[in-house]
This record gives C-alpha cells, structure tokens and sequence, in this order.
C-alpha cells in the first residue's frame, strides 16, 4: 500500500506534518489506496463520503524530493502564487519540499469550494 510505502521514505516527516495539517481541515477524510493515499472533503450535510457535495479533493505520496500534492480539478484552480505544476484537462500537482501551511491552505481552500460547486455544474 502506498501509504505504508510514504511512511519508509526518506521523506517521511514531511508527508506526516502534511498529512495532519490536511486532516485538520474539517470534514476533511483520508483514504488509502493501494497506489495512492486520497484526501476526500465530507461536507456537513452529507451522509457519505460518495455522496458528499465536495468528494475527493487531492492525493499525496512522497517523491525524490519531498512530496506531491496532486489536486484532482486543479485545472479550475486560480495559481496566483505559480507553484502548481501540470498542462492535463483536470489535474495539477502541487511539488513540496517542506510544509508550507500557508501554501496548502491557499490550495486546498479552493479545492473545496470548486468541489462544494459540483453539483451546479452536473
């Protein structure tokens, strides 16, 4: 399992620091996959995570260098700082080499609110 595998990297401290500021957020869930570890947003009127309003919002592993930050509608997120990184129709990665919570924040914030709006756009 990926997250097993993120726990043994070299990069481990960071991945766990990240890992708890994502929790942090509230209704914020994690969902290990077997090739990648998910963060899912549960808002505060749904009854499961498949049928929230929000739903996955971003995954993350270790890497080389630090970790990722792979948001799944990244796409439609403004990068007013430049640090996300992809050309794909939906996904954009965002590449960390320490913890940033001002960072991630700015992104993840987003992210809610483009999966909060889902629903208006099916």
């Amino acid at each position: 399992m990926q997250f097993d595998a993120d726990l043994k990297s070299d990069h481990k401290d960071l991945f766990l620091s990240a890992r708890e500021y994502l929790l942090s957020f509230a209704g914020m869930l994690e969902i290990r996959k077997e090739r990648i570890t998910t963060y899912a947003y549960k808002s505060s009127d749904a009854s499961s995570v498949r049928n929230t309003a929000a739903g996955n919002i971003c995954h993350m592993r270790t890497m080389p260098y630090g970790i990722d930050l792979g948001f799944l509608k990244g796409a439609r997120m403004k990068d007013d700082l430049g640090l996300l990184q992809g050309a794909g129709k939906a996904m954009r990665v965002l590449p960390l080499h320490q913890l940033n919570k001002d960072v991630i924040r700015y992104y993840i914030d987003q992210a809610i609110l483009i999966n909060n709006n889902r629903k208006n756009d099916d």
